[in-house]
């Protein structure tokens, strides 16, 4: 258990507490009684544990404690915090004035996790058909859609208006759907060369 990675677990525990915060803010909006400090405390939980993502690679790459462990813990954590923060904020209104930027539409949610579940899936089928030769890549479509998600994320929670909300959970969800479809074909491509491989040594 390294430095690193008890930062990577303290990040995981810090999901549920920004869960919890932000869905009683949702009902304090229900009852028409705001209460700021829930907003600004999920808002403060969220911010420390996406800035505690850079500060345990910086730490274990600087001390050169890169793990197994941590290899398994950062990816869960990173993708807690993105799908907690997506599905709390699908389910619970966060603006008493103008709904349509207090949460998001449902079709945006069930996006990106069938996204992700079929790279996991994808992910599993790769491993068993051709073990240590999978590559899986990070594409820059997926990057990129990772950093509008977090930017729609931070729409709602800080309530900007000065683009609709629907815009940038559009923008969000394009780079979803096409970093899926990208990573599928790349899967597909794989088991296909390993195929054609298998076939010219038989």
């Amino acid at each position: 258990m390294t430095t690193a990675n008890k930062i990577t677990v303290v990040r995981i525990l810090m999901i549920p507490a920004f869960v919890t915060m932000a869905i009683y803010y949702g009902q304090s909006i229900q009852r028409h009684d705001p209460l700021e400090w829930q907003r600004f405390a999920a808002i403060a939980i969220f911010l420390l544990a996406a800035v505690s993502d850079g500060l345990d690679g910086y730490i274990a790459r600087r001390y050169k404690q890169r793990s197994a462990l941590g290899a398994i813990l950062d990816p869960i954590a990173d993708k807690g915090l993105l799908l907690s923060g997506i599905i709390t904020l699908s389910i619970s209104n966060w603006s008493e004035v103008d709904p349509e930027y207090g949460r998001f539409p449902a079709w945006f949610p069930v996006l990106v996790i069938t996204r992700d579940a079929v790279i996991l899936v994808g992910a599993g089928i790769l491993h068993y058909f051709i073990g240590n030769k999978m590559r899986i890549k990070p594409s820059w479509t997926g990057k990129v859609a990772t950093v509008c998600q977090m930017c729609a994320i931070a729409w709602v929670m800080l309530q900007l208006q000065f683009l609709p909300l629907i815009f940038v959970v559009s923008v969000a969800g394009a780079f979803t759907l096409v970093s899926g479809i990208i990573y599928v074909m790349e899967g597909v491509r794989q088991l296909q060369a390993e195929g054609h491989a298998h076939a010219a040594r038989d």
